[in-house]
């Protein structure tokens, strides 16, 4: 719904409660919407909302863009609920109450498909991110949402581009938007911030946290993954030999030279026919 006057723009930008945040990272937030055009006049948002520190900091940025940003757009919180035994977001629903913040604890049985679904003594964390996301996209096009917005940050993806190459023999990242095949897009606003930002935010407002309790992998005896954990622990070492290393990083995802690699779709050739 758009704004009908410019008193009611006055009042959006003077209402609600918001947690402070640092100029630099709000400046790497913006200077990201901008570069990319994440969000824009009249969206409404669905936030995924784990409460953990990134999913936490994207809200109260969007709370921040509210308030200061030359357009209008809507957001809102959800949380998936995967139905485990002792599921607790008491403190969370009060948190988003007291930032104003509308919030959905979105009700589900995945616990329980996936007795059935997964076998014991393996890793599957990835069959919940799957099954998780799919519910996320549910409610968002259940309820008129054209954008859903995640926090992954820069880490995230430095992390995912070499676990695809190293594991999957490819060579991807994670997009700061992209249209999903249910006809919305998935934005990233927190994409070029580094984690340790979002973990300073959470550190200096006192914020409660949701962690690996929350993860159904803790009530199962399977495997748990380490390709992330050892990946983030390869990339701390060499950020300390490097301190420019996620510099550079960021530089090289944006100056592709596709003509260069092992990929003959991709080369630019006039003496043979395709």
């Amino acid at each position: 719904m758009l704004l009908k006057s410019k008193d009611q723009d006055t009042l959006r930008r003077s209402k609600g409660k918001t947690l402070p945040m640092s100029k630099r990272l709000l400046r790497v937030i913006g200077q990201t919407n901008g570069e990319f055009k994440l969000i824009s006049e009249g969206d409404k948002i669905l936030v995924g909302l784990s409460g953990g520190k990134d999913s936490l900091a994207l809200v109260h940025a969007l709370k921040h863009m509210q308030r200061h940003a030359p357009f209008y757009f809507e957001f809102e919180a959800c949380t998936i609920s995967y139905g485990m035994p002792q599921e607790q977001y008491h403190a969370l629903t009060q948190h988003c109450e007291k930032y104003e913040i509308k919030h959905t604890v979105y009700e589900t049985n995945i616990f329980d498909i996936s007795q059935n679904a997964i076998r014991e003594n393996s890793s599957f964390c990835s069959y919940f991110s799957r099954m998780r996301r799919g519910a996320l996209y549910s409610f968002a096009e259940d309820n008129g949402f054209n954008k859903v917005a995640l926090g992954h940050h820069f880490d995230d993806t430095v992390e995912s581009f070499f676990m695809n190459m190293f594991y999957n023999g490819s060579m991807r990242a994670l997009a700061p938007i992209y249209k999903t095949s249910r006809g919305f897009h998935l934005i990233r606003p927190l994409i070029q911030t580094r984690e340790s930002q979002l973990l300073a935010f959470a550190q200096e407002n006192n914020l409660e946290l949701i962690g690996d309790e929350s993860c159904p992998a803790m009530l199962k005896d399977v495997k748990m993954p380490h390709a992330r954990a050892s990946m983030k622990a390869w990339l701390a070492d060499i950020e300390s030999k490097n301190k420019d290393a996620f510099k550079m990083f960021k530089a090289s995802f944006k100056h592709i030279h596709d003509d260069t690699f092992l990929d003959p779709d991709r080369w630019d050739r006039d003496d043979i026919e395709r």
